[in-house]
């Protein structure tokens, strides 16, 4: 909704527009107080207003500019315009010629200090019919939302990222517009600002464009906690669809001492044609197409799961495939890694870590990103250091820690016959 424009960009005649915003509104707060009745709603009531608010929504068309952030951004020579929304943060992101910062700054202030949410009813359409075929047509998808519902009992990070299809179907424009003044302030708001840059003139500019932006606290943080899990949870999904299997077990957050840990292993185990789990798996056993390992699973800010999964070889079992990752798992708790694992996994992370800061626009994500998650961008630089001094004690500590069968959750497709 962000990329809908503002009272100034995407629209010929905002006060006019306003008026058909308000009715478009009024029609749909009716037509959701008439569904509300359930069995004793009126159906020639429930089809007027359907046709009500059809009528208003197309006549609201006649009032905008479509895709107009993109196409000034286009003519002022902009790559990569794009923006994505995770468990932990929304990211907008844009590349410009480096003369082209004030424009920038006009453009985005804007979007946070007039928004005006437009297209409502018919963007939420949309997404609702892209969920439905999510969840009818992506059973690994449909798997991995009932998988975190399981794993998580209390956190948010387990309900789905877009919400339950109820929560969409009666969201009112209101309610977006309310969301949007407590999430959206300056005070929940991190710039990255990368390039051939001058900085005084940046901060200069940040203050004149984004300082108009009407203050508001900050929002209130997640206080709910996830608490021990007790015993293994387990989820089946019967499914036309290739089986598959996932284990996920609980760990902390980005913050912890022990996240470097998860890193190296997630090296070590779930990483390329060398990881032991592809070797095991996929290359000596042959029971397996895919297996993989990884942490950061839903988000990272909070505690989160490190994930195990694989993907059966055909005439082969999700259970020969979950019984090979126990072994696997079993190794890191009873050997200690080699010197020679344990380097090159260090040497593939700050590889890695680094080629995600070759680019402009890498570099602000990453900068953003700590700033955000962790609490200080600088900790960007930190992490460098703290997978150099990640031991094979410290894995093999971590794994007999976490790695156990009361802190896991299973899910897995079991292939059913296909109903006629």
């Amino acid at each position: 909704m962000a990329f809908k424009g503002t009272k100034t960009i995407g629209t010929l005649d905002f006060e006019a527009e306003a008026k058909v915003l308000a009715r478009i509104d009024e029609v749909f707060e009716a037509l959701k107080a008439e569904q509300r009745k359930g069995a004793q709603a009126d159906k020639a009531r429930l089809e007027e207003l359907a046709k009500q608010l059809k009528d208003a929504q197309q006549d609201s068309q006649k009032y905008l500019v479509h895709d107009e952030y993109e196409e000034v951004y286009k003519h002022a020579g902009s790559a990569g315009f794009n923006a994505y929304t995770s468990f932990d943060a929304t990211q907008y992101i844009v590349s410009l010629p480096s003369n082209k910062v004030q424009l920038w700054m006009l453009m985005e202030s804007d979007r946070f200090c007039n928004p005006v949410v437009r297209e409502f009813y018919k963007e939420k359409d949309v997404v609702m019919e892209e969920r439905r075929m999510a969840i009818e047509n992506q059973p690994q998808g449909r798997l991995m939302e009932e998988f975190l519902a399981v794993a998580y009992k209390a956190h948010p990070y387990g309900t789905h990222i877009i919400g339950h299809m109820s929560d969409l179907q009666t969201m009112t424009r209101s309610e977006a517009e309310d969301f949007f003044k407590t999430y959206y302030g300056p005070g929940n708001l991190t710039i990255a600002i990368v390039g051939d840059v001058n900085p005084q003139k940046v901060r200069a500019l940040a203050r004149k464009y984004f300082g108009r932006i009407p203050t508001a606290p900050k929002p209130e943080p997640v206080e709910t906690v996830e608490p021990p899990q007790l015993g293994e949870r387990r989820v089946t999904l019967e499914d036309p669809a290739q089986p598959f299997v996932l284990i996920g077990y609980h760990k902390p957050g980005i913050n912890h001492p022990d996240d470097a840990v998860f890193d190296a292993i997630t090296d070590i185990v779930g990483m390329g044609r060398t990881s032991r789990l592809y070797r095991s798996l996929v290359k000596e056993k042959k029971i397996a197409v895919v297996a993989s390992g990884f942490q950061g699973l839903p988000g990272n800010k909070y505690p989160g799961l490190f994930l195990f999964y694989a993907m059966p070889a055909r005439g082969h079992t999700h259970q020969e495939c979950e019984q090979a990752i126990y072994e696997e798992i079993e190794k890191l708790k009873t050997e200690l890694v080699t010197p020679e694992d344990l380097a090159k996994a260090k040497t593939r992370a700050r590889a890695g870590l680094i080629r995600q800061l070759d680019s402009n626009s890498g570099l602000a994500a990453q900068i953003t990103f700590y700033e955000v998650v962790t609490g200080d961008w600088r900790n960007l630089f930190k992490q460098l250091d703290k997978i150099e001094r990640v031991t094979a004690e410290d894995i093999q500590r971590v794994a007999k820690e976490y790695f156990t069968k009361k802190n896991r959750s299973v899910g897995v497709i079991e292939t059913a016959e296909a109903e006629n």
